[in-house]
């Protein structure tokens, strides 16, 4: 358990699982903390790993901020954490609003990012949601039976006991970051950035009824010149929680893969 702070002073907090010399750097998407990773790390080989886990501003143990929650500020503060753990070169996994966070360091770093995996990626062109779900998503900040629904509209493979750690999780959450991330990732806006991703990349689908496989293939992979696609049949839109083995077994294969020179 670790911390470091912000370019404006916000608190970070971060976990290291693992000592090896690659750095992978798991970042967590809306609503909830780098804890949604848990499950999936228990069943990962960590060998010649170090995997790097923050908590964003206002969610987990981080420190809760009054602006700061656009994709680049996120992004920012993920890289203060990657300079504070001392890493120079390092592979990013995202996951949803993560996975926008993610595209946004690989493009902006090229150099520094060795390989990019992006889970049921929000795309950096943004997504936009129909009124009724958007005014459901913004308004959640501290809504357990809002957010039960939330996650039931995303989620198809979810156990009671891990939609009751998602929403212990996602209840602490600060509401300065449910409303302004959430304002950031439906609008995106740097899709034009993706040309300049260089490192080797996975798209992950599921089953998942906001980002289907033939829209993240579009928005997301057509765009980065090195990016590919795998699909996990079953989960819906957290499958490192509803499937944290298959997950697991994923990266791996990709860490495997894309390992540097």
């Amino acid at each position: 358990m670790s911390t470091t702070s912000a370019s404006d002073g916000t608190s970070l907090h971060y976990r290291v699982v693992g000592e090896g010399p690659r750095t992978v750097v798991l970042v967590h998407g809306w609503m909830v903390s780098g804890a949604v990773w848990d499950s999936m790390v228990e069943r990962l080989d960590v060998a010649g790993l170090r995997l790097v886990i923050p908590d964003a501003r206002g969610t987990g143990q981080s420190g809760k901020s009054a602006d700061g929650h656009s994709v680049e500020g996120l992004a920012k503060d993920v890289l203060a954490v990657v300079e504070a753990v001392g890493a120079q070169r390092f592979t990013v996994v995202g996951h949803s609003m993560g996975g926008q966070v993610a595209q946004w360091i690989a493009s902006h770093v090229p150099e520094r990012v060795e390989g990019l995996l992006l889970l049921n990626t929000v795309p950096a062109s943004g997504l936009p949601l129909p009124p009724e779900a958007a005014g459901l998503f913004r308004t959640s900040a501290g809504d357990r039976e809002k957010q039960k629904m939330i996650l039931g509209l995303a989620c198809k493979k979810l156990s009671p006991e891990a939609l009751e750690s998602l929403l212990k999780d996602a209840g602490a959450v600060d509401a300065a970051s449910i409303e302004q991330a959430f304002d950031a990732w439906t609008a995106g806006g740097f899709a034009d950035r993706l040309a300049k991703i260089v490192a080797p990349t996975l798209v992950v689908s599921t089953d998942d009824n906001f980002l289907p496989p033939a829209f993240l293939r579009q928005a997301v992979v057509a765009p980065i010149k090195r990016a590919r696609m795998a699909h996990i049949p079953g989960p819906g839109h957290y499958p490192h929680v509803e499937h944290p083995q298959e997950t697991a077994a994923v990266l791996s294969a990709f860490l495997a893969g894309s390992a540097p020179a």
